[in-house]
């Protein structure tokens, strides 16, 4: 090659490399100054010998140049991509077609390492293409064209289909954050917003695509992962502002397909579905590959109508649960007998540790904390430990009504007077494993469930030979609450000035 040598190639295409690994980093100087310098040299002969050099440098940079980088950056290497472009796409060639037309982002990685292997003409060749088709001024042109679609989505043609780099992230940060592992600095709230707000804002060719991430990422959004109303609201507000695009349409389906059942599969086909380029990825893929429904099927308005209409259903049912008013009165059936006393061995069951209680920890904890007041001694120490037991079961977290109804109860019995020392001689009980099971109900009826083993020494006969005094010890209970009210608070502190609206 002429005006640069190997080494120095060497060096320049591991840093256009690292940044195209690296494209995550905004605003980073000295990837500006690398960028800016491939730019001001293809910008200085465009059509010349080492244009492809330069060219390549671009497109391998592409995706940091599209995302964030220093001002003018962009401006630059748009103006030195346009030039290269017209003055190679009309040179003559022979070749019946060039490399760039099969060029897509899973090849970006290689892309530095066919430029070494280019500029160097002792080196070995290994590629499909041959060497004099690569370094063709109409492939040069071609690339430039796929790092200007890199940069700037959708304005040139004659380039192979490809999801833009923005998307491609976010795909990425949705894949991490339904699986439950959000990616390390990801802020739950508001991505899950961002996704309501692009459906609010997107196209009508990509209102399709915006709706299916939305159909995905509310899943995880009422599953009581997300603790503040307004990204629900927002969820809400958005498919109702895109359902009336889509009621009253037609098709002559004779059926739709089934849309990917898991969160991270349903967030990707719906920002595949969200751009032309991802589209056209799609149909690329489905081609090549035979999978996958016809794309007007897969954003066929009739079936998005459909999708609307379940999103918005579960969204509004889940909102009232998460933080709507929430009714206990039909637990009195299920936890009370007839004659007014707990159903005791019930109550126990549902409070021991295991996901099997999940479903019922809420509202057997919020009915607990509403019949505290008026209840006796004895039957007030087993609510205290039912409010903390399922505040512990409660999974991912309890639902805000939930927390503001079980908080005054806990803070009340924290705060009241106590005394320097307890009045009983034996232990508090333990709250956990088969001895709570088998001890609260002996504590709570000891005529009914008489203790178990009594000539047999262990932990089940000590714990249910607790005194009542134990069981309803204040500094006991005092404790006990202060522990729950710890883990309660803050819980939805964030959002707090957002909630106060419920109230």
């Amino acid at each position: 090659m002429t005006g640069t040598d190997t080494d120095t190639l060497d060096e320049l295409s591991q840093a256009w490399d690292d940044i195209r690994e690296n494209f995550q980093d905004y605003f980073n100087d000295e990837y500006d100054r690398t960028v800016l310098d491939c730019a001001a040299r293809l910008a200085a002969d465009p059509g010349g010998g080492t244009a492809y050099v330069w060219t390549l440098g671009l497109a391998i940079t592409a995706p940091y140049t599209a995302r964030l980088p220093g001002e003018g950056v962009r401006q630059a290497v748009a103006a030195a991509l346009e030039a290269a472009d017209g003055a190679g796409r009309d040179r003559p060639c022979d070749h019946a077609s060039h490399p760039y037309r099969e060029h897509d982002d899973d090849h970006d990685v290689h892309l530095a390492d066919q430029l070494r292997q280019l500029a160097d003409e002792t080196a070995e060749w290994d590629e499909e293409r041959p060497r004099d088709e690569w370094l063709c001024p109409h492939n040069t042109a071609g690339f430039a064209r796929i790092a200007l679609d890199v940069i700037a989505p959708g304005t040139v043609a004659d380039v192979p289909p490809r999801i833009p780099v923005d998307d491609r992230a976010t795909i990425a940060t949705l894949s991490s954050l339904l699986h439950g592992y959000p990616q390390p600095g990801t802020d739950i709230d508001e991505e899950i917003s961002s996704q309501a707000a692009s459906l609010a804002a997107a196209e009508p060719a990509d209102r399709a695509g915006r709706l299916q991430v939305v159909r995905a990422v509310s899943w995880y959004a009422v599953s009581g992962m997300v603790r503040t109303k307004s990204v629900i609201d927002g969820l809400v507000e958005a498919v109702e502002r895109a359902l009336p695009h889509f009621e009253g349409a037609s098709c002559a389906h004779e059926q739709h397909p089934v849309l990917p059942g898991s969160g991270p599969d349903a967030a990707e086909l719906g920002v595949m579905m969200s751009s032309p380029g991802g589209r056209g990825v799609y149909e690329r893929i489905r081609a090549e590959e035979g999978w996958g429904a016809p794309l007007e099927k897969v954003v066929c308005p009739v079936l998005m109508a459909e999708v609307a209409e379940d999103v918005l259903t579960r969204l509004r049912e889940r909102r009232e649960v998460l933080f709507g008013h929430r009714d206990t009165s039909h637990a009195d059936a299920e936890y009370l007998r007839a004659d007014g006393r707990l159903e005791i061995e019930r109550i126990a069951d549902r409070l021991d540790y295991s996901s099997r209680n999940e479903p019922y920890a809420d509202d057997l904890g919020l009915w607990a904390a509403r019949r505290y007041e008026r209840a006796g001694d004895r039957e007030r120490a087993v609510l205290l430990l039912t409010i903390y037991q399922t505040m512990k079961i409660s999974y991912p977290s309890p639902p805000l009504p939930v927390v503001r109804g079980v908080l005054p109860t806990l803070r009340a019995v924290a705060a009241a007077p106590r005394p320097d020392a307890c009045a009983h001689d034996d232990e508090h009980p333990t709250l956990r494993y088969a001895e709570f099971r088998r001890g609260m109900p002996h504590f709570y009826a000891p005529e009914e469930f008489p203790p178990e083993g009594l000539t047999k020494e262990g932990p089940a006969q000590d714990e249910e030979r607790r005194s009542a005094e134990a069981w309803t010890c204040p500094r006991f209970a005092a404790a006990v609450a202060e522990e729950c009210v710890k883990g309660l608070e803050g819980l939805y502190e964030e959002a707090a000035e957002d909630e106060a609206s419920v109230e």
